[in-house]
């Protein structure tokens, strides 16, 4: 649905130190499978946070933010994939967040 990345990875913490800690996790645990992030961005304010990976893109939001911009939304037709393990919260519109 994209040129410019195969997937995305939308999740949400509970608050800024816990979208900085998913994020920090998220990058520690591909680099040791030796996937260096190409770029980093909103790690300072840790309100949305985007990790782009290449061919993956991942998303970590607060959840105002994430209702604000409302990628769920935005990208509604696309394929979903069910993350074995994750925690998925209920989220505001009723769709399972991830």
């Amino acid at each position: 649905m994209a040129s410019y990345c195969d997937s995305f990875v939308i999740c949400t913490g509970t608050s800024r130190r816990h979208v900085r800690a998913l994020a920090e996790g998220i990058i520690e645990d591909l680099r040791s499978l030796g996937h260096k992030p190409i770029g980093v961005e909103g790690l300072d304010a840790s309100r949305w946070i985007l990790i782009d990976f290449g061919d993956v893109l991942v998303h970590v939001f607060d959840e105002p933010m994430r209702g604000f911009y409302d990628l769920d939304a935005l990208w509604a037709d696309a394929r979903r994939v069910n993350v074995g393990g994750a925690t998925a919260p209920r989220g505001a519109f009723g769709q399972t967040r991830v």
